[in-house]
């Protein structure tokens, strides 16, 4: 009986020093290898055997673990990682993502509200020529939602176009009115006169400044929520260089390969590796808290006369001054196009109503604007930027939040150090940021990634933007447009056949996002400057009719693309 007692004792000291609860299987490692779906069950081995092949699971007990499963959990390992940084990062995406689609929304609102506005006003106020202005009126707001969309447009040419084409309308039906309207080739002449004879006063320059200042603040807001998307994406696709890859094996399945398959890593233990791992990431941090702070200071500087939203939806007003103005000036308008020009030159006489005959020069008093349902811009940037301002340390605590949240042992509870089960983490725990990775014990970390760089100086330029210390000039914006950062944008360090790169020899993988300010030349500056600088004829239908279906073209995947963009990015 002593002999059976003594064997008994053996096997028992046996099987927990080897860690496993049975000495001849690995069932339990067996089983969470496959619910994970880490690899094929066929290469783990039977039973606990000697890990001389192993390189970062190493122990001198018995493992359950070789090679080819080490390879496989150091792949599962990066993956969970990645997993978790993307639902972290999944809320805060999303939330610029919505607003992006929003803010759009609501420009193209008060496109049709300020078209609608300025088609009642001549309704109202000056009904014989309301039917010609609708025309010129809509293409006035189709360019301007061009240029808030991203078209590199001049603000001061659409506007001069406009009330060039307006001119006509108002000499023609209240400046010299008659029983038929002017020849075309008249209606041109008085076109060409309104250069010089300014009649409109400057109503012309002030609503191209209006537009000019309220609109840059209005692209700028998008341009910054598109980098903002790119940062995101950026981060959620860093690719981890190989020392974090091999310290993410050990922290999170090492101890798989002694039988330890709940156990979680130590606290401390946890936040040394999350934080040599994210190390380059941590260093966004100042610059994406400033990104917060600057979005906040813009939207406090477009209120009132910047507003966007008051700027649109006054325009109508602005156009009711204009015409007004020019029809004080009636006379000596009227002296000055005779005198340019000629008398009036008018079509054939035809049979029209008396009630459409003379002109309405005491304006009909205009009804207050009317809102539709839905938040105004004001009040969805508000609720936007205070949604936003929780997430400004985002990227300066989130090995931290990781190690709370998801990842690491409870205080107080045994946890592993990366060698064994103890009862607390014994060695120093470093900072966020690279500097502090010096004297990390766990994640040698070199430098900082090349990538995340990159997106550091382009949140720098569009902080500068922001704040108003840089003044964007035409094309500027595209430095800070997407493109390096979706899901198959630039990816950085070391690059091996477990990463998928496909014996790239770690090259950079490179795909190029459609941009929402750049369009085909055919509703660009280029093709309007042809169109409109040489002054074709004005009964030339056929060439106005295929420039108007160009710029509707450009329109319509001016607002096609940004829907895409966002769609790619979610």
């Amino acid at each position: 009986m002593r002999v059976l007692w003594t064997n008994c004792l053996f096997l028992l000291a046996c099987c927990c020093g080897s860690g496993f609860g049975s000495p001849n299987r690995c069932d339990e490692v067996r089983k969470v290898f496959q619910l994970r779906q880490i690899g094929p069950h066929q290469l783990l081995p039977l039973s606990p055997r000697p890990g001389s092949d192993l390189q970062v699971c190493t122990s001198k007990n018995l493992t359950c673990c070789n090679k080819k499963m080490e390879e496989k959990y150091q792949v599962a390992a990066r993956r969970d990682i990645q997993n978790l940084i993307q639902t972290s990062s999944h809320s805060l995406k999303f939330l610029i993502s919505h607003n992006v689609a929003a803010f759009q929304e609501i420009f193209q609102v008060l496109m049709r509200q300020a078209e609608n506005h300025t088609n009642a006003l001549f309704q109202e106020s000056y009904r014989t020529m309301a039917d010609q202005a609708v025309g010129p009126v809509r293409e006035l707001l189709t360019d301007i939602g061009l240029f808030l969309l991203g078209s590199e447009l001049s603000v001061e040419d659409l506007v001069q176009r406009f009330f060039e084409a307006l001119f006509p309308l108002v000499y023609n039906h209240l400046i010299n009115p008659g029983l038929s309207d002017i020849s075309p080739g008249y209606a041109e002449c008085v076109r060409s006169s309104s250069r010089d004879l300014r009649p409109f006063g400057g109503a012309p320059g002030l609503l191209a400044d209006q537009i000019t200042r309220s609109g840059v603040s209005g692209k700028l807001l998008i341009q910054a929520l598109h980098l903002g998307i790119e940062v995101i994406n950026t981060t959620d696709h860093l690719q981890l260089s190989r020392e974090c890859r091999r310290a993410l094996l050990k922290m999170h399945y090492c101890p798989h390969c002694q039988g330890l398959t709940q156990s979680k890593p130590c606290m401390g233990y946890c936040l040394n590796v999350m934080r040599g791992c994210l190390a380059s990431m941590a260093e966004i941090d100042t610059h994406w808290r400033e990104f917060v702070h600057s979005l906040e200071g813009l939207s406090a500087r477009i209120q009132g006369p910047q507003d966007l939203e008051q700027v649109l939806l006054g325009i109508h007003t602005l156009l009711h001054d204009a015409v007004r103005h020019a029809q004080r000036n009636g006379p000596q308008l009227s002296a000055q196009v005779h005198k340019l020009c000629g008398p009036p030159s008018r079509k054939p006489a035809q049979s029209v109503s008396s009630s459409s005959i003379g002109s309405s020069r005491e304006s009909v008093p205009l009804k207050a604007p009317i809102r539709v349902s839905g938040d105004s811009l004001a009040v969805r940037r508000r609720d936007f930027l205070n949604s936003l301002r929780q997430y400004r340390t985002f990227y300066g605590g989130l090995a931290d939040q990781l190690c709370v949240s998801e990842l690491a042992s409870s205080d107080g509870l045994t946890c592993w150090n990366g060698t064994e089960i103890v009862k607390s983490y014994t060695l120093r725990v470093v900072g966020n940021g690279i500097k502090a990775q010096s004297t990390n014990p766990e994640v040698k970390v070199k430098e900082a990634d090349p990538v995340i760089n990159q997106i550091i100086d382009k949140l720098k330029h569009i902080n500068q933007l922001l704040q108003g210390k840089t003044i964007p000039k035409l094309g500027s914006l595209d430095q800070i447009e997407t493109g390096s950062g979706d899901a198959e944008g630039h990816y950085s360090g070391d690059c091996d056949d477990e990463d998928g790169c496909g014996g790239s020899g770690g090259g950079e993988v490179k795909r190029k996002v459609s941009r929402v300010s750049k369009l085909g030349p055919d509703v660009t500056g280029d093709h309007r400057h042809h169109h409109y600088h040489h002054h074709p004829p004005a009964d030339d239908s056929e060439t106005e009719g295929r420039s108007r279906s160009l710029r509707l073209t450009g329109a319509i995947w001016v607002l096609i693309l940004p829907c895409l963009h966002i769609f790619l990015a979610l």
